[in-house]
């Protein structure tokens, strides 16, 4: 089991491309921790606006009677991918991984692998 700050090296390590890592809760739209990201990458504001995201994308589903789960969100821009990864199980109801990778750099598949692998892993 790992905790929250070792997840995060975790993903920023051992994901290939990657430049920014949260752990949010979607609830309030709060990084409870961050790593990477910088001046052109603010991970706090993302954290907020994805937590927008989440909410919009679960309305939806409900108006639309679907009720399955969200396992992940991707949104593709030209020179990246942010991945939103919803936590289940052990105290991860609310929360999700957001990760933000150079899109010349990432193998989308395998980062996926690997935050599915990191979420087993956290222990909250």
């Amino acid at each position: 089991m790992a905790n929250v700050e070792t997840s995060l090296k975790e993903s920023m390590t051992s994901i290939e491309g990657a430049l920014g890592v949260a752990l949010v809760d979607y609830t309030s739209g709060m990084a409870l921790g961050t790593l990477g990201g910088g001046k052109d990458l603010d991970l706090a504001v993302a954290a907020a606006g994805n937590t927008d995201v989440i909410r919009a994308k679960a309305r939806t589903m409900e108006h639309l009677g679907l009720t399955d789960d969200i396992d992940d969100i991707l949104i593709t821009l030209g020179t990246q991918y942010h991945l939103i990864r919803l936590l289940k199980g052990r105290g991860g109801n609310g929360l999700f991984l957001y990760l933000v990778l150079d899109k010349g750099n990432a193998n989308l598949a395998m980062a996926r692998h690997q935050l599915r692998r990191i979420e087993v892993d956290l222990e909250l």
